[in-house]
């Protein structure tokens, strides 16, 4: 049997090597280290350690900059109004950041009706208002008017927590005046940002095309959890309610859109009536492709085929269609609602839908051959299949 053992020449060179080093090395490696050290000391440059270094003394701001203190002063006077509006199921998490389901909102009176955007408490099935004091109060939504994106919320908060966010008006804005939007940015509670009017009378589309038309362009800073917040003026007006943002990364890209107030302010006292909007009209019939098809109408517009009584469209002077006891003859073609191209019934319902009762559009009409232009103010109307 072979067993191993270690070579002698191996444990004979042991000592030799930690004898060497013992006596040789083991002085150089001290001599080097002393070296380093007094060169630290002496020779080489410090390090910059100052033992007694105190803090620098403050240099007096002075008082604040005319435009920095008004900016303030707004602040303070309108973020009472603004809330936080919190429809998820998730507990917020650390830092105040909320889950999807979290949005905006402002106090409108004192009775503890909060106004918001309609897709912000879509589908909710639990509501939280937050106000600007921290207290948390569970809300109720009286009515919505998906429409126009707004929404009226109630809580039982007691009137002396309540600040009603002053209103003014948007039918005298300017493209360049400042405006301030105050929300809850990703779940950041009172957030203030600060822009401009950046245009007027935007027409967008959501993302399921439906338009929504009159709206207010800002490049104030406008992100996920914005929505339902007010925009205000230089004087801490409400001016508009935040509602969307045009952004390729879904953040703010200076591109955002507001509901003017002029129409928030006869929306809201409409839900808080009815419980909703009466749905707008002309008061008319449309004949359906089929019927234009088996009337040898082959016309591109929406085709009226009769006038209800009393009716926006007879106050207007619009006209259905005729027979001369041979044939069915176009009376007015719509070919157009303001600036929406109409194509067929279906164009002209989708472009009525986010007016509201009393709204005054301009119709592009096709009579006798001939463009004709009409104001007509839009009146109430029952929801039926076909009937705008």
């Amino acid at each position: 049997m072979t067993s191993f053992r270690p070579s002698h020449t191996s444990q004979a060179a042991t000592p030799g090597l930690l004898g060497i080093f013992q006596r040789w090395l083991l002085p150089v490696v001290a001599l080097c280290a002393l070296g380093v050290v007094l060169a630290d000391r002496f020779w080489l440059p410090s390090r910059g350690l100052v033992p007694d270094a105190r803090p620098r003394l403050v240099v007096p701001r002075g008082d604040l900059a005319g435009d920095e203190r008004s900016i303030v002063e707004l602040f303070e006077r309108a973020s009472p109004s603004a809330v936080y509006v919190d429809t998820s199921s998730q507990p917020l998490l650390a830092g105040g950041v909320g889950a999807e389901g979290t949005g905006s909102g402002f106090v409108w009176d004192t009775e503890g009706h909060v106004v918001t955007n309609a897709h912000v408490v879509e589908d909710a099935t639990s509501c939280v208002v937050v106000l600007a004091d921290g207290s948390s109060w569970g809300a109720v939504v009286i009515g919505t008017a998906p429409e126009v994106d707004l929404a009226v919320l109630r809580i039982d908060a007691p009137a002396t927590r309540l600040r009603p966010v002053p209103v003014g008006s948007s039918d005298d804005l300017q493209v360049g005046q400042t405006v301030f939007a105050i929300g809850n940015p990703y779940g950041f509670d009172q957030t203030l940002t600060r822009g401009i009017v950046s245009g007027l009378d935007r027409t967008i589309r959501d993302d399921s095309g439906r338009r929504f038309h009159g709206l207010i362009q800002t490049d104030a800073a406008i992100n996920p959890g914005n929505s339902g917040g007010p925009l205000l003026d230089s004087a801490g007006r409400l001016i508009g309610v935040n509602a969307a943002i045009v952004s390729p990364s879904g953040t703010s890209a200076g591109i955002g859109f507001a509901i003017p107030v002029d129409l928030v302010n006869r929306v809201v006292p409409e839900i808080l009536r009815r419980g909703d909007v009466p749905r707008p009209g002309l008061g008319v019939l449309l004949l359906s492709e089929s019927e234009k098809r088996m009337y040898g109408l082959d016309l591109e517009g929406a085709v009226i085929g009769s006038i209800l009584e009393g009716s926006a469209a007879e106050r207007a002077g619009l006209r259905p269609v005729w027979s001369n006891g041979q044939r069915v003859l176009p009376g007015d073609v719509i070919v157009g609602v303001d600036d929406e191209v109409v194509r067929n019934r279906m164009d002209l319902q989708d472009a009525l839908m986010s007016y509201i009762v009393g709204d005054r559009v301009k119709l592009t009409l096709m009579r006798e051959q001939r463009e004709v232009a009409l104001e007509v103010e839009l009146g109430s109307l029952d929801v039926r299949a076909g009937r705008p």
